[in-house]
């Protein structure tokens, strides 16, 4: 009780409210748009939070808990409560580009705190078995971020992956700053470097500069929008470039229903949901996509337009959206050992794993997700979906000749997923599976990114926290990523010299490791 709670906004007014004997509080007669919360109370560490959204005609429940000294240096950190606003997905469910996504689920922890420098650090080792440009047997991920002037954030992440001669990595820089509108502009350049794996390559290296811009924008109250580009300029076998960029407008017909119009031109990626800071562990998880003919690089290219209807009825969400998919040049995924002889084919030594050139994908179709939150430690998601995917008509043919029976054909695809924390030990864990009817080369619905979403077929992941010694001013998790346990969706083809490999949506891997936070 008497903590004192500093409500601050635009124009530099502040409203103060003290907690009662229960450590309630109350502040009314806000103006809608995005305010911070200072909270501080004697003997206690003072407590930040900042863009905490209002919207007219809505309340919104922000609880904070106050830690001494003590607390923060004890040997087992206190549990965080998971956000209560479960709503938000429905606010932010497409997004283009990894790093500026906002993929808010029950499993992640609670908003950071605006410390002045903060940053992680991670080791994993596994199979990464996602074609050409994955990280290696064993990589290193780190991010580091700093604020600057209370409202602005400069950021710098990146990967190295170990194997043969040169490393292979990505390095990002980002800087944003929040404006007393409520926008939130950002600029990021991203460097990305993959060492060849074949001497039929001549031992070319892909080399790519990336360079991304972003804003949101709300208007009105009522009207959301997000938008941004990015210029890809890629150096491998020749030079070429590659403009990427996306929008969406979120228009809030009520507190609970939300109509979505999205544009993407990129994939989207599971990072953020399983809480990975950093740059891509998996780098084929990063655009570009490439693949090559003719010794020819091949970048593959997309164009997907989504119309959603979101709606929260208690403690269950759903949506239902349509979309338009046009995908050019889109590379595919193979596992196996193979060689680029030929100048068809893009191996990774390091995986076993070779990216390959389909046909183009031009298709429609519609989505159905419903989540429900049991409680705050479990959640349980199931998405339907129907759509093209690209299907090769006649299995066991040579891979030099398997372009020709590639097609697109209709498929379905429900997926289920549960998600949540185990109280007394705080482990976060994700499970899903999600099935197909038929054989398929590429997913149904790939530029899904709703909660819904999954990788192809079974998929565990689990982050469990580490005790570390009292003196360490982070904490330590244990990481285990697996994709495809089942190896499941695996089309065989013959390789050039008559072996079996095969075309997959998602190949089996197993990755795991430890991170450190601070």
């Amino acid at each position: 009780m008497g903590a004192i709670i500093e409500v601050l906004g635009a124009a530099n007014r502040t409203l103060t409210v003290f907690t009662d004997g229960a450590g309630y509080y109350t502040a009314n007669g806000l103006l809608p748009g995005l305010y911070a919360l200072k909270v501080s109370a004697p003997s206690f560490l003072p407590t930040l939070r900042e863009k905490v959204g209002v919207r007219a005609g809505a309340s919104i429940h922000i609880n904070v808990t106050l830690n001494t000294l003590l607390d923060v240096m004890q040997l087992n950190p206190s549990r965080v409560l998971p956000d209560d606003d479960d709503w938000k997905w429905t606010l932010r469910s497409v997004a283009n580009r990894p790093i500026l996504r906002i993929f808010d689920d029950p499993t992640l922890p609670a908003e950071k705190e605006n410390h002045e420098l903060r940053g992680s650090l991670s080791f994993l080792a596994g199979s990464a078995a996602g074609g050409y440009g994955t990280g290696s047997d064993m990589s290193t991920g780190f991010t580091l971020e700093r604020s600057l002037f209370s409202d602005g954030r400069l950021a710098l992440s990146g990967n190295v992956g170990y194997g043969e001669g040169l490393p292979a990595g990505v390095l990002r820089a980002r800087y944003s700053n929040r404006l007393s509108n409520g926008s939130t502009p950002t600029i990021a350049l991203t460097v990305h470097r993959f060492a060849a794996s074949d001497p039929n390559l001549h031992n070319a290296a892909l080399q790519a500069v990336a360079l991304s811009a972003a804003d949101e924008l709300i208007l009105a109250d009522m009207l959301e929008l997000k938008f941004g580009s990015e210029l890809q300029t890629i150096q491998f076998l020749g030079q070429s470039s590659a403009f990427r960029p996306y929008g969406m407008a979120d228009l809030h017909l009520s507190p609970d229903t939300v109509v979505e119009y999205s544009y993407a031109t990129s994939r989207p990626t599971l990072r953020d949901e399983k809480g990975f800071d950093s740059s891509p562990a998996d780098l084929s998880e990063a655009d570009p996509r490439v693949s090559v003919l003719g010794y020819s690089p091949r970048i593959e290219r997309a164009h997907h337009q989504e119309l959603s209807v979101s709606h929260r009825m208690g403690a269950t969400n759903m949506q239902l959206a349509v979309f338009s998919d046009r995908i050019g040049d889109t590379a595919l995924t193979g596992t196996g050992e193979v060689t680029a002889a030929g100048g068809f084919l893009l191996p990774d030594l390091s995986s076993g794993t070779f990216s390959y050139l389909g046909k183009s994908l031009d298709t429609n179709g519609m989505r159905l997700v419903l989540q429900h939150k049991f409680s705050s430690d479990l959640t349980a998601t199931v998405d339907y979906a129907f759509g093209g995917v690209l299907e090769l008509s006649r299995p066991d043919v040579g891979l030099q000749d398997a372009q020709q029976w590639i097609g697109t054909q209709r498929r379905h695809a429900i997926a289920a997923k549960l998600s949540g924390t185990i109280p007394r030990c705080r482990t976060r864990w994700i499970t899903s599976y999600r099935w197909v009817n038929g054989s398929t080369l590429t997913p149904v619905d790939m530029f899904n990114s709703s909660p819904g979403q999954s990788d192809p077929f079974l998929n565990v992941f689990v982050r469990q926290p580490i005790p570390t010694l009292g003196f360490l001013p982070g904490h330590m998790e244990a990481i285990i990523d697996i994709r495809n346990l089942l190896a499941q969706g695996y089309v065989p083809v013959l390789a050039q010299d008559g072996q079996t490999v095969y075309l997959v949506q998602g190949a089996r891997s197993v990755r795991g490791g430890v991170s450190f936070t601070f």
